[in-house]
């Protein structure tokens, strides 16, 4: 699997960005995919989730209610749309993908808190939101 991720930038609290991660995998459906972030100084951290099938969807606390993940089933790509940013949503967006099981409770679990077992990562892309 091959992600490609795009977007970012810098934007004032309050503002918005749109992220997209194209996944080159033919076979996405038997995948979860999502996004996590590293702020400087800290451990990488799970910011949301999708599946390519029935399209459920998981939030960290953090962003639930500002962001959301969807999907583009006819171009493999996957997109994070950011809302109502804080200062402290600045970080290194990381796009991810892993082989998911045919629970997406399990699927999901796995994918939050395992991410040492995450066999894809894109590159990365840069969101400054300031003050």
């Amino acid at each position: 699997v091959q992600l490609q991720a795009s977007g970012g930038g810098l934007v004032q609290a309050g503002g918005s960005l749109r992220l997209s991660c194209v996944v080159s995998e033919s076979t996405i459906n038997y995948y979860v995919t999502g996004w996590f972030r590293q702020a400087p100084g800290k451990e990488r951290e799970f910011v949301a989730a999708i599946s390519w099938t029935e399209g459920s969807t998981y939030y960290a606390d953090s962003v639930k209610g500002r962001f959301t993940i969807s999907r583009d089933n006819a171009k493999n790509t996957m997109i994070l749309q950011m809302n109502s940013l804080k200062p402290e949503d600045t970080a290194i967006y990381y796009c991810a993908a892993d082989r998911r099981s045919l629970s997406w409770d399990d699927s999901i679990m796995t994918f939050t808190t395992k991410k040492e077992h995450i066999s894809a990562w894109g590159q990365g892309t840069q969101v400054t939101v300031s003050s």
